[in-house]
């Protein structure tokens, strides 16, 4: 379910009403607590914070025209999900995320390797997820990107 939304304001506003203000929470939160130098853009159909090409010349090797992921927000048809590609790259920030969220959150954790997905508003660990923003810079993750992922 990817929109097409041009801008992150437009992808909230084309919500359905009953989405839009924990989405608008969601990147309230996001934006206070991601580090400086990620930028928020419409990527893959959704909410996107990555590392801008002025920063990271060489952009995301699957598509160098592309800036660095690092951060998405999407709204799907049953669950809203986050991506946070450094969970992906780093199996200590995984585990510290899953053995923090059963302090937040009393449901059951439904985790990918590096997407949550939340079925219900009220699941959502807005403060958890501001403290796991805050644990990786961009230039923690442009290093760990080029040593884990882009490899050759």
């Amino acid at each position: 379910m990817q929109s097409t939304a041009l801008t992150p304001d437009q992808y909230i506003n084309e919500l359905p009403d009953d989405r839009k203000q924990t989405m608008q929470q969601l990147r309230e939160v996001i934006l206070k607590n991601i580090p400086k130098g990620f930028e928020e853009r419409m990527g893959y159909g959704m909410l996107g914070y990555s590392v801008p090409h002025s920063i990271y010349p060489a952009g995301y090797h699957c598509n160098p025209k592309d800036p660095l992921p690092f951060f998405g927000l999407a709204s799907q048809k049953n669950t809203i999900n986050v991506y946070h590609m450094g969970m992906y790259a780093r199996q200590d920030l995984y585990d510290w995320f899953v053995a923090e969220y059963p302090k937040h959150v009393k449901a059951k954790l439904d985790m990918g390797k590096s997407c949550i997905r939340f079925k219900k508003p009220e699941h959502i660990p807005l403060e958890l997820i501001g403290e796991l923003l805050q644990k990786m810079s961009v230039q923690d993750w442009i290093a760990l990107y080029e040593k884990e992922i882009k490899k050759g």
